[in-house]
């Protein structure tokens, strides 16, 4: 994994979320895609301190837009992925389905695993 850190779960949905909304991501905007596809919705505050973590770890970058006069004339942190944020999220997502790999009979309700602990 990058940097010998790993993607909490919120970390993992904000960096996602960004993705989505490419380039002109924000705190706001990361907030409604959560609400939308992940049935989530935390403070803008928690994003942003989500976000912060993940600059912080290289796995995205921010930089200011354009001032905008609804928000007093201050400019927006806009935030995108970088590619090793993107490494990350493809790290995360074969983790979790290596763990799912062979749970089918949970899946469909019965009892899983392999017994071993």
């Amino acid at each position: 994994m990058t940097r010998g850190s790993h993607l909490g779960e919120l970390e993992e949905l904000v960096l996602l979320a960004a993705m989505r909304l490419g380039r002109d991501a924000y705190g706001a905007a990361i907030r409604r895609e959560l609400r939308r596809r992940a049935g989530r919705a935390p403070s803008v505050s928690t994003i942003y301190v989500t976000l912060m973590r993940l600059e912080e770890k290289g796995f995205v970058r921010s930089r200011l837009g354009d001032s905008t006069s609804p928000r007093g004339g201050r400019p927006k942190r806009l935030f995108e992925p970088t590619p090793e944020g993107v490494e990350e999220l493809q790290a995360a997502r074969q983790v979790r389905e290596r763990m799912w790999e062979g749970l089918e009979a949970l899946e469909a309700g019965g009892a899983g695993g392999d017994g071993g602990g």
